[in-house]
């Protein structure tokens, strides 16, 4: 199975966290189903060229984040789509991106109706690319 990940060893990311971001991104897509089975640790390092403990530290970190579960002796699948944080932390780890994202926007002087627009166009363009789940569950996107 190829997920199609692909590191950047010079960026500023840690390779454990670039793993990490395209695996909730394929889910988020539905390029990844509940249920689908992702590599092996061992497989995928072999893969990326990398070390498995890299692989582990960002599998073990899906996990705990309830995007991945692991079935003993038979590997690491995709997970039901459940809350996993409380409110609190959901809203907390929202704002810590949308601060992200204004301090970049500001920062290449861009105003706030420029950065409503893109994102709101980044948001229609993730929605439609996402596979659907259902036969109908295209319809219930907002």
């Amino acid at each position: 199975m190829s997920l199609g990940i692909s590191i950047a060893p010079a960026s500023d990311i840690p390779i454990f966290r670039q793993i990490i971001q395209q695996i909730q991104q394929a889910v988020a897509l539905g390029r990844l189903q509940v249920g689908e089975q992702l590599p092996a640790i061992r497989v995928l390092a072999e893969t990326l060229v990398i070390n498995p403990n890299t692989v582990a530290r960002a599998y073990q970190d899906l996990i705990r984040d309830g995007i991945l579960e692991s079935r003993s002796g038979r590997g690491v699948f995709v997970s039901q789509k459940r809350q996993v944080f409380a409110d609190a932390e959901r809203q907390r780890r929202l704002r810590q991106a949308t601060e992200q994202l204004c301090h970049e926007a500001i920062l290449l002087d861009f105003d706030l109706p420029q950065v409503r627009h893109t994102l709101e166009e980044t948001w229609s363009d993730l929605k439609e690319s996402a596979v659907p789940t259902s036969p109908d569950a295209k319809e219930s996107l907002p």
